[in-house]
This record gives C-alpha cells, structure tokens and sequence, in this order.
C-alpha cells in the first residue's frame, strides 16, 4: 500500500490533521480548526499522508517563534506506525524548509522511539521541557492582595495588549530560549489567549504587572492549559504569580476543570518551584531536538 502526501487546504483536511494529533498527542491541547486556519505563520505547510484515501498521519513545517529555524512536526496514527509513513512525511516537510531558505530544523519528541527516529534523521537533543500537571479540587479563591488587584481580560479587554508591553516584551528574553522569541502584538492577541475570562493580569495602578491564566481545550473541556505566567522583574519576590495562579486554579474549579498542566523549560527552576509549591506533580519529559538542512541519514527501520 502506497502512502500519499497531500497539502492540507480545507477545513475537512484542517480536521483530519486534527485526529491525528489527538491520537498521537492526547495529553495535550489541540489546536482548533479556526486557530490552524487563521494563526499560521508565512510559509507555512500543512500536509496529510494517506494510505487508500484514509489519512494516517500528517506533517506540519513553519518558521520557528523567534524565526531563526524551521519547525518540523511528523505524526503517524498510532495504527499505522512502521511502515515508512514518517520518513516519507519528514522528507516532504524537510523539503519545504529548505525551499523555504532554512539552514536548521528543530522538532520535539517525548518518547524514546521518536527520539531514536530523530537521531538517524540527524537531529541531537538542544533542551528539554518538563509537564507538571495539577489536579483541581476544591480551590479557595486567594485573599485579595495589597499593593495589586487581580483582575479576569474579560472584565477589562484592554489591558491584554497593554500586558504585551509592559509585560511579555520585558520577560519573553528570560526564557531559556538560544535567541529570543519574537511575538507580534497580533499574535499575543491571537495565540496566546483563548477565553478571557480564564486569563487573569495584576494590576497596580495603571500598569499591568504580572499574567497568568487558562487555554481552555475545547475537545477535552476537562483539561486547560496554563498559558504564559510572567511578572515584571521589580515585582518578583511578592507572591503575584502565586496569585495569578491561585485565582485561575480557583476559577477552573468553578467552572468544571478537573486537570491543568504546564510545561517548564530547562533553566526555569523558579517556576518549577512554584509549580511544586502549588502542587503541581510531573508528567512527560519532550526533548528539543536540532538538525542541519538539508536533513541527513535514513530513518530505518521504517515508520
């Protein structure tokens, strides 16, 4: 049986991709038809491979967040594995990367034969994340702090563009990324959030201070996943962001969440801790990995 890559274009094929990642990454959020169709990046390449009409994997290549690679991404449906479909999904969007003028790809696996395929294509592990998750009881609402005032996007909409300046642009460097990453004011506004009433910000007086909140999972209502959680460097050290937290954990209880969880970069032990500090357990481990382009070695035995 022959396997067949096509570029994804429609919203059936949008959909389709969809399945795939759900059953290959179940444990974490999926990206919605109108996010994958509106959010992408320029040269941006969706494709479907498919066996007999039926898709059984897909691929995804894109420049990266801060621009310096592409970023690659081959799914195999779990029942279809081992049977070249990866590799002939890895050449086609490794191709693209390289019309695309990219020198370098990167790519994430989070377990030991994803790993092992990416290393007979080249690739070596850069960093790794770490996903701490946290179950959802009874959550008391935080006793409302001095000096700040914690306050929900939806009930003031115009302080999420206000918190990508006084916020996301001073601290987005702090992460622990080989060249910062570079987030528009369009995509803050676009990909970062996803209901405003799960995003919370502090407030003192007229500046935004701190964030912290949901993305709400639409396939699994029951999970959400932190988004990015940040404060102002001369605000550290005053229990904002265990704030922020709190009030977002309280509000998922409230509104039927019983699971959020997160990823931690190497080189983020604070937030590791405070993670800890609020309960947080560990879950999967996802490498970061590297190759020059064009892509080198053969991926065998198949996938």
């Amino acid at each position: 049986m022959a396997t067949t890559i096509r570029t994804a274009r429609t919203d059936a094929d949008y959909e389709s991709w969809r399945a795939v990642r759900i059953a290959v990454m179940p444990y974490e959020r999926c990206p919605t038809v109108a996010e994958i169709r509106d959010n992408g990046r320029p040269g941006r390449l969706i494709v479907l491979a498919e066996i007999d009409g039926a898709v059984v994997g897909s691929g995804l290549a894109e420049p990266s967040g801060d621009g310096q690679r592409a970023s690659l991404t081959a799914m195999v449906h779990p029942d279809f594995r081992r049977r070249g479909v990866g590799t002939h999904l890895v050449r086609v969007i490794a191709a693209h990367a390289v019309a695309q003028g990219f020198d370098t790809a990167g790519a994430f696996v989070d377990d030991e034969g994803s790993r092992l395929f990416a290393e007979r294509f080249g690739f070596v592990e850069r960093n790794r994340e770490v996903e701490q998750v946290r179950r959802i009881g009874a959550e008391p609402w935080p006793k409302p702090p001095t000096g700040y005032e914690i306050v929900s996007v939806a009930e003031r909409p115009e302080l999420w563009p206000a918190a990508y300046h006084q916020v996301a642009l001073p601290t987005l460097p702090d992460m622990d990324h080989p060249t910062p990453l570079q987030v528009s004011l369009a995509e803050w506004e676009k990909d970062w959030i996803n209901d405003p009433a799960a995003m919370f910000v502090a407030v003192a007086g007229d500046e935004v201070i701190g964030v912290a909140g949901l993305k709400l999972d639409s396939d699994r209502p029951e999970r959400a996943e932190v988004g990015y959680t940040a404060v102002r460097r001369e605000w550290r050290g005053r229990s904002v962001a265990a704030t922020l937290k709190r009030t977002s954990m309280a509000w998922a209880a409230e509104h039927g969440i019983t699971e959020i969880y997160t990823w931690t970069q190497r080189g983020n032990e604070a937030m590791r801790r405070l993670n800890e500090h609020l309960g947080f357990s560990y879950g999967i481990v996802s490498i970061t990995m590297r190759a020059p382009l064009p892509l080198t070695g053969e991926a065998s035995p198949a996938r």
